[in-house]
């Protein structure tokens, strides 16, 4: 398996300067770079953000195991890791996300969803974390469900949580754990 890291370009379409760079490790869901790359910079116009640098690794189970251990100390695999790396005040975003495809593959597979819709869920998710919401309360995963919901409907896409049974109405996602590294 080869890394293959291909920086986009620097300027939006829409003059916004959001650099987004994606490495792809794994092998299992065929990625659109340009479709993730449209997905990063949606989900950031969405929250204000016009400046910024995202570097997206995407890869399989075995190695985001690794990484929640090593820097979250949970020895399990999961869904998207997401690594702040500008303070809130600074005018520019700067973050990285790991995300599995394996994960977002086996779940689509699981629910009958499509893998891409997975693995944006995974991504809006990372990137809402990056700009400063959590979901460690109720409301706040509440808070953070309905604007994944709006960022994915506004994408053209279908929001695959609910499907999966972990979500029970009015109440925080049971099952499904996503990590933040605390900064």
């Amino acid at each position: 398996m080869d890394r293959v890291t291909e920086p986009s370009s620097d300027q939006s379409p829409t003059g916004e300067d959001i650099g987004v760079e994606i490495s792809d490790t794994q092998t299992h869901i065929r990625v659109d770079r340009e479709a993730l790359t449209r997905l990063v910079r949606g989900v950031l116009a969405g929250e204000d953000v016009h400046q910024g640098s995202i570097s997206i690794a995407l890869v399989d189970n075995a190695t985001i195991h690794d990484i929640n251990l090593r820097y979250l100390e949970h020895d399990w695999p999961t869904d998207v890791i997401s690594f702040p790396l500008s303070e809130p005040d600074e005018p520019a975003l700067a973050g990285e996300l790991v995300v599995s495809t394996e994960m977002a593959a086996t779940t689509a597979r699981e629910v009958g969803a499509d893998p891409w819709a997975e693995l944006a869920l995974y991504v809006a998710h990372g990137l809402l974390h990056l700009c400063g919401y959590d979901d460690a309360t109720d409301a706040d995963a509440q808070a953070m469900r309905r604007r994944e919901d709006e960022v994915l409907a506004r994408e053209g896409l279908t929001n695959t949580f609910p499907l999966v049974g972990l979500a029970p109405a009015g109440g925080p996602a049971l099952g499904r754990e996503s990590a933040r590294w605390p900064g």
